[in-house]
């Protein structure tokens, strides 16, 4: 009698436990997985950051050239 009712209480803290590891690996999963998103979309943004800055830089020279030539008349 008393054997069961410690095996029992075994089993019932086994599963309370199984159940919490199976939340933590879902919240693992779930940080991993926004890890991952969160570089693929820093790598893209880098990369139109670079074509944003090469657009710039051909602006100021555009820009440039447009005012030596006002100035030249």
């Amino acid at each position: 009698m008393a054997v069961e009712t410690v095996s029992t209480g075994i089993g019932d803290v086994i599963k309370l436990v199984g159940g919490l590891a199976l939340w933590l690996q879902a919240l693992g999963i779930i940080v991993v997985l926004w890890i991952v998103f969160e570089i693929i979309m820093l790598s893209l943004n880098l990369k139109r950051m670079r074509e944003v800055y090469a657009i710039k830089k051909d602006m100021k020279r555009i820009e440039a050239k447009i005012d030596k030539i006002l100035r030249n008349p």
